[in-house]
């Protein structure tokens, strides 16, 4: 056991951000915000940057007794990472195109190699040749060279135009997801033209000389779709279309065919497409009109469109077709199922993909079409694939329109990251590629299964479960993590971690609650989670986590919860209405200021989400928002260990809501328990961008974790 204990009588005092008092009114309700001068739009405020500094140094400070152990854990995990690795390629026309991992490199290189016999026909048991007689390999892109000069390097997209010649690519330097698009010779690299700047990662190539591009307006919202020749000046670059409604952001994705690009406006609940043919990229043309409530998206084959439709009443969506020079003569190919979700349609030359959900868990079905030319009235009976653990995650991928070849990502709890070729006509599927995990994984070791908690309203909420079977005792002893989500029909399916078996390896059991809120059972699902039934999300997960313990799991004492972003918020949410409940917390970029943030249209996301959250310049929104925003909700009470995150440039949650979380628990909680705050002054919302930095972040948080249980050996904490 460790030997040293949790109060932080010995350590130094935490920092008490001073308090300037500011007082908002809204319908006779006042509330005051000692801490609102913690908000900085240009992030470059002395005093603010000084409190972040001195959070920063007393998380450092507390931590510095197990930084022994957090340096030996990021060794273990990292040991796991087969270094020198390449993705599995995936066939364009004549080249294969993969992504290369380097040993002790942050990031990756795109690269290609030509395919010997690009006449042949896509079988799903093609591999690429890398001997010495094989074409050579074609280093494209180096991340690492690129991001030497930085100390956050993304890029969002990176496309290849039809003939192969050319690579357009989206840059980010410093997390704040505004783009810098550089088009270059795809085997010379040299560039062509000027740099696009300011942009989105929304981007497509319109044959082989033209680019379409999405860009923002001042509060980060996708406004304007713009369309660029190759080697023009940006600034003479055509609009095509300007979203001016602030509720509504667009978004742009090519067809599997290659012959059209989709351009589509959405809110959370209504999306209308526009169509361009990428031969006469200059007309923008109406395909779905936008009518309130009805969310459309498009794909297209032959002399049909394919149009995915969710209306109130077929909340799960329908799929139907249209022929392309009569888009209003619509015919139903799969009707609306209550208890099965249209997710997702993938369109092949022959066959046709269908993503759904069903009782929680996604599937694939696979169709034969008619051939192109002939009339599309009804579909043939469809070929489900089969996938081997209980719960688990399967995700599309970029396959070869031409092919009979459907390649999906699959991964569950204790299967790690693979990808398939499964063969639509024959029904066989070969698995091209597995992440390799090092360090004597063996899948066989873990158990993984589905339960169900019942909610307050009688609701069974299902519960993602994995553990190492020799390690964990089923008897109230064992170590939990709990992480949850449950926002904006997001589903969070369960899916492999390697730096996660650092827990189960030393008896952890790790559990996905999946709440209301979240898409994984539907769309309704999702309805029920937001709004004005909001608070379903939070009750879903405290049942969850008593659900947990009543089935002797874990016990309070041994009960630790984990949520990001819109899932921080409920972790904030659920710390204020069950501190009792949880030994740790870790609440990540969370959104936590809700009323506040909501109601300044200024703050980037915020007029976007009045449809998620409410409107709280509405009376029945801003007292039913209240009475669970975090920061609106911290009182004098005992609260668990907590460890709030949060980066400097991130454009979706501002690093103030979680500073101004940390330091209002900091003056009411009465509690010895351990409070941190880390704020990544280089990173945004998605924290740092180097495959081993990230590792970094995982070796910390499960250090916090390990030390919030006292469970770290004295020998490993680095004084005795």
């Amino acid at each position: 056991m460790s030997s040293h204990s949790l109060s932080q009588s010995t350590s130094p005092s935490p920092p008490v951000a001073k308090k300037v008092e500011h007082v908002l009114e809204m319908f006779g309700d006042v509330r005051v915000d000692n801490y609102y001068w913690l908000r900085d739009d240009s992030r470059s405020d002395a005093e603010i940057l000084s409190h972040l500094n001195l959070e920063n140094n007393y998380t450092d400070s507390v931590m510095s007794g197990t930084k022994k152990f957090e340096d030996e854990l990021f060794g273990e995990i990292k040991g796991r990472v087969k270094e020198d690795d390449i993705s599995a390629p995936i066939r364009r026309g004549e080249y294969y195109y993969y992504k290369r991992y380097l040993e002790g490199k942050e990031y990756v290189q795109y690269c290609r190699r030509l395919v010997p016999t690009s006449e042949s026909p896509a079988s799903v048991h093609d591999t690429m040749p890398t001997g010495p007689d094989a074409p050579p390999e074609q280093v494209i892109l180096d991340e690492n060279v690129k991001a030497c000069d930085h100390s956050f390097y993304s890029i969002g997209a990176f496309k290849v135009s039809p003939n192969n010649k050319f690579v357009a690519y989206a840059e980010d330097i410093k997390g704040d997801e505004i783009y810098t698009v550089y088009v270059i010779d795809a085997k010379t690299g040299v560039p062509v033209g000027k740099p696009l700047m300011s942009l989105t990662s929304y981007l497509e190539w319109a044959g082989d000389e033209s680019l379409v591009y999405v860009t923002m307006d001042e509060i980060l919202r996708p406004d304007k779709v713009w369309l660029h020749k190759l080697g023009a000046d940006q600034s003479s670059d055509t609009c095509l279309y300007h979203e001016k409604d602030d509720m509504f952001s667009l978004d742009l994705e090519a067809s599997e065919s290659k012959n059209f690009l989709f351009v589509s406006s959405e809110s959370k609940i209504t999306r209308f497409v526009f169509y361009l043919e990428v031969s006469k990229p200059e007309e923008l043309r109406v395909l779905t009109p936008r009518v309130v409530g009805i969310d459309t998206s498009v794909s297209h084959r032959g002399n049909h469109f394919f149009i995915r439709r969710r209306t109130d009443e077929l909340f799960n969506s329908e799929l139907l077709a249209c022929p392309v020079d009569n888009t209003s003569e619509t015919t139903v190919l799969i009707p609306h199922r209550e208890s099965v979700k249209i997710q997702d349609v993938q369109l092949f030359t022959d066959h046709l993909v269908v993503y759904e959900r069903e009782n929680g868990l996604p599937k694939i079905i696979t169709y034969r079409l008619s051939a192109v030319g002939e009339p599309l009235k009804s579909l043939q009976s469809g070929q489900s694939v089969d996938f081997v653990d209980p719960v688990y995650s399967v995700d599309p991928s970029e396959a070869q329109f031409s092919s009979s070849i459907l390649r999906f990502h699959y991964s569950s709890m204790r299967t790690p990251p693979s990808v398939y070729d499964y063969d639509m006509n024959t029904g066989i599927s070969v698995l091209k590629k597995i992440e390799t995990v090092l360090g004597g994984f063996d899948a066989s070791n873990y158990v993984t299964e589905r339960k169900w908690a019942t909610a307050s309203d009688g609701t069974q909420i299902p519960i993602s479960i994995v553990y190492r079977k020799n390690l964990v005792k089923l008897d109230g002893s064992d170590l939990l993590l709990l992480y949850g989500y449950g926002s904006y029909e997001i589903c969070i399916d369960p899916s492999f971690k390697a730096s996660r078996l650092s827990l189960l390896d030393r008896g952890f059991i790790f559990a996905i609650a999946h709440i209301r809120g979240g898409g994984e059972m539907g769309r309704q699902w999702y309805e029920n989670g937001k709004l004005l039934k909001k608070r379903n999300t939070f009750t879903d997960f405290i049942a969850s986590a008593e659900y947990l313990i009543e089935k002797k799991y874990c016990s309070k004492e041994k009960l630790c919860i984990d949520g990001r972003s819109a899932g921080g918020l409920l972790i904030g949410a659920v710390l204020n209405m069950r501190p009792d409940l949880f030994k740790a917390a870790i609440a990540g970029v969370p959104f936590v200021d809700v009323v506040t943030t909501m109601l300044d249209p200024t703050i980037p996301l915020t007029t976007s989400e009045w449809e998620e959250w409410g409107d709280p310049r509405k009376e029945e929104f801003y007292f039913y928002m209240k009475s669970y925003s975090p920061v609106d909700n911290v009182k004098a009470q005992n609260y668990p260990n907590i460890l709030v995150t949060a980066g400097l440039n991130d454009p979706r949650v501002m690093y103030s809501e979680p500073a101004k979380f940390v330091a209002k628990l900091r003056e009411l909680k009465t509690d010895d328990n351990i409070l941190l705050f880390k704020c990544e002054l280089g990173a945004g919302h998605f924290s740092k961008s180097g495959r081993f930095e990230r590792l970094q972040e995982d070796a910390f948080i499960y250090t916090f974790i390990l030390k919030a249980l006292n469970i770290i050996p004295a020998s490993a904490s680095g004084h005795s």
